[in-house]
């Protein structure tokens, strides 16, 4: 993001969970990190009505994100992608069939709900096993886009994934 232009809604949204990290707001992060649970999600309103509305917008995507930032202790967006995130977990990376397996779930989905449902646990993987700081405030776009072009979300993750080979292959 430049100087000169103004933060989307969404990078305002993922700065404002990382300020709730640097600044110690145990009361809002812990209720972000439930965010993403059915059962507990309410107690996320709070935070998520300052940016949607949350009886119309799309507060699944908006909960999950919050929820992954949160138990990731992300203080900053970072810049990997989540077919990257994904082929970073595996030594094989790209190779690996259980790389591929993930991203090929993740391609599988037909609606966003069923995008969050899968993405919860490659949270964990990937904080776990990659190591990485996910780029939050794109994935928060992709999921938001996810219900009007979901072939578009899907193949920029895809891309994302597979780049590397097309690259390799023109050197």
């Amino acid at each position: 993001m430049s100087e000169t232009t103004t933060p989307s809604r969404n990078e305002n949204f993922v700065k404002f969970v990382m300020e709730r990290i640097t600044k110690e707001d145990n009361g809002a992060v812990a209720a972000l990190k439930r965010a993403d649970n059915p059962a507990t999600e309410y107690q996320s309103w709070e935070y998520l009505a300052r940016f949607i509305n949350i009886e119309h917008d799309d507060r699944l995507s908006y909960a999950t994100i919050a929820s992954a930032i949160a138990k990731a202790k992300a203080e900053q967006n970072g810049t990997v992608q989540i077919g990257q995130a994904i082929a970073k977990c595996y030594e094989d990376g790209k190779e690996s069939d259980q790389a591929k397996a993930k991203l090929h779930r993740l391609l599988a989905c037909e609606t966003t709900e069923e995008v969050c449902r899968v993405l919860r646990p490659l949270f964990s993987l990937i904080g776990s096993k990659a190591g990485v700081s996910l780029d939050y405030v794109k994935l928060l776009d992709n999921l938001c886009h996810f219900h009007f072009n979901p072939q578009r979300v899907k193949s920029h993750w895809a891309q994302d994934f597979y780049r590397n080979f097309a690259l390799e292959d023109n050197e």
